[in-house]
């Protein structure tokens, strides 16, 4: 086994250590640290042209972006906020609103990238957690763990199995990984993790209500929609539609054929053209407006308190690679950068004194804005902001096709399963048919696509390549291996632990590519078969539970629900060790090492 090292070697080693330094700082966004990584070790000649630029076309890569197209037609057609309405119901205990909010997602994160999955969710809890009189730090990180938790259960679940496919197709001769292989590790551990989860969350989980959460909507509004022709409503209902018992708004009555029905009855069935007067809170009227079978009526609608001209509350979260952060929000001039006002910040579920322009925004940070109703299609995208999610004037999902993007997404699943096309075939051809069928538009559908994660894809796999043909990798396994002996349970054990604490400090992605070369050459050392490696690799990158900072779904919620740093440590640690240490003893068992 050799251990002495190259000068390339130690380059790699170098650039690689300085990388995770920077990563860790949060000073600069990932991306650019990576790929400036790669760009270091391009001119110094560690790395060729065409190494260096292999991670762009892997096969993983290539996947993730094309899923972000399937993802956008479920959005645009609000098949998912449909999905999760319907599932999530009403609950009658903290538990029970845990399992209905866990499950349904677990079992969506599967199929979906969990980043989108959980950002489309997030406002959904939210009304949720108002209508039902819940706390929303009791819901918000299991939602961020579900979405972990279900990701691992199938080969396109999260995007560290298909990066890690991707290069078990093109470094070793194993062969293809079925769709729901890593499932026989994978579903015992989200099962493990969720009966976790509901079992300590009494003692782990804080109670926290956000300010934003607390107060009352500054305005309410009168407004008028109609029961469209060929409206999924007609004929039933006003209990059966779900427009009963709506937090923060009434139904204040139906005018029909000139007539008008006050003090509605929960049996009163509702009629095409039917016009429907509500009265509540803006946030309320948001989720009106979205609600399917209903349109706004043609007629100017009239408020019971006149608000700012061309202004509207939006609600952001600030993401860790915000220029702003780390700036108060006078310096920042956010005004001007954004074209906003920010009215409200809030920090760990508490608001923040002093002045707002003497506030010094950190990552995480919630903020109630006001702006033009412009600035949600300009700034959606943008990766400052983890969420932007608008309190009036949302965009109204196309209903009609959502059953099409859904029948659309489980085609897709079912050529992959059963093996008729790859995944990437089968994605191309669901991300081609949502634009032809108009689930989504070429528009929607290339601003959904998240670049700076494909190129920290892309640049993650040039530096695992670089700490391959090094030899780095080799060095660095044989130094591992040296602590252990020929043991290769305790092998994997390593390589589990190193790669659950470098998913925790920067990208999942990342840690994984890193750690791909290093777990193949020790697998070749002690002569095993790599499969119970590239198990444990899939694993211990997605799952990430005890920081903030360690998947991005842990900080999307992070201001929404209120948390402390502390919050995570405290119930995340403890599921780090248990599904770890119950992923080492599976894997091998089901992929033996010889």
């Amino acid at each position: 086994m050799e251990t002495f090292m190259s000068a390339d070697a130690w380059i790699t080693l170098l650039v690689v250590l300085c990388s995770l330094a920077f990563l860790v700082s949060n000073r600069f966004a990932p991306e650019i640290v990576l790929l400036g990584s790669l760009t270091v070790l391009l001119l110094t000649g560690v790395l060729n042209t065409s190494q260096a630029l292999a991670g762009f076309s892997n096969p993983g890569l290539i996947t993730v972006a094309v899923l972000y197209v399937v993802v956008a037609g479920l959005v645009d057609t609000g098949a998912v906020q449909a999905f999760g309405s319907r599932l999530l119901g009403k609950p009658r205990s903290i538990v029970g609103a845990q399992t209905r909010l866990m499950l349904p997602v677990m079992g969506l994160s599967a199929f979906l990238n969990n980043t989108p999955v959980v950002a489309m969710l997030v406002p959904v809890v939210e009304e949720w957690c108002r209508r039902h009189g819940l706390s929303v730090s009791k819901l918000m990180l299991p939602l961020s763990y579900a979405a972990i938790l279900g990701g691992c259960c199938t080969l396109i679940g999260t995007s560290t199995n298909l990066i890690i496919h991707g290069l078990v197709l093109e470094h070793t001769d194993l062969g293809s990984m079925g769709f729901f292989d890593i499932a026989a590790v994978g579903a015992p551990v989200a099962i493990l993790g969720f009966l976790y989860v509901i079992t300590v969350q009494r003692w782990l989980l804080p109670e926290r209500i956000p300010p934003l959460l607390q107060g009352e909507s500054v305005r309410e509004y009168t407004i008028e929609f109609m029961v469209s022709r060929g409206s999924s409503l007609i004929g039933k209902s006003i209990e059966r539609a779900g427009l009963r018992h709506l937090p923060g708004v009434f139904l204040a009555g139906i005018w029909r054929n000139d007539n008008v029905i006050v003090a509605v009855s929960p049996a009163e069935v509702l009629l095409a053209d039917d016009r429907l007067v509500f009265v509540g809170a803006v946030n309320s009227v948001v989720e009106l407006v979205r609600h399917p079978g209903l349109i706004p009526a043609p007629e100017n609608l009239f408020d019971l308190a006149t608000p700012r001209s061309n202004r509207q509350l939006i609600e952001v979260v600030i993401s860790a690679i915000c220029p702003m952060v780390g700036h108060t929000i006078r310096d920042a001039k956010f005004r001007s950068q954004y074209d906003a006002v920010v009215i409200a910040v809030a920090r760990n579920g508490e608001r923040i004194d002093g002045r707002i322009g003497d506030i010094i925004l950190h990552a995480g940070d919630t903020l109630l804005l006001e702006a033009r109703p412009a600035f949600v299609q300009q700034q959606q995208h943008n990766r400052d902001f983890l969420l932007v999610h608008p309190l009036q004037g949302e965009a109204v999902p196309r209903h009609d096709r959502a059953w099409l993007a859904g029948s659309i997404l489980l085609g897709m699943v079912a050529l992959a399963t059963t093996g008729w096309l790859s995944m990437l075939e089968a994605a191309l051809l669901a991300g081609g048919l949502m634009l032809v069928t108009r689930c989504t538009s070429a528009v929607s559908a290339r601003a959904n696509i998240d670049w700076s994660v494909l190129v920290m894809i892309g640049a993650s796999l040039g530096l695992g390549s670089a700490l391959e043909v090094s030899g780095a990798a080799n060095a660095l396994a044989s130094g591992g291996l040296s602590l252990v002996g020929e043991n290769p349970w305790l092998a994997l054990l390593v390589i589990y632990a190193l790669t659950t604490l470098l998913t925790e400090i920067i990208t999942n992605n990342a840690a994984a590519v890193l750690m791909f070369p290093i777990a193949q050459a020790a697998a070749e050392s002690l002569e095993v078969s790599l499969w119970p490696f590239i198990v444990c690799l899939m694993m211990a990158a997605s799952a990430s539970f005890a920081t903030p900072i360690g998947y991005q779904t842990n900080l999307m919620v992070y201001g929404p629900g209120g948390y402390h740093f502390t919050d995570y440590l405290r119930i995340g640690l403890p599921l780090n060790i248990v599904l770890g240490l119950v992923t080492v003893l599976l894997a091998p068992l089901i992929w033996p090492f010889s």
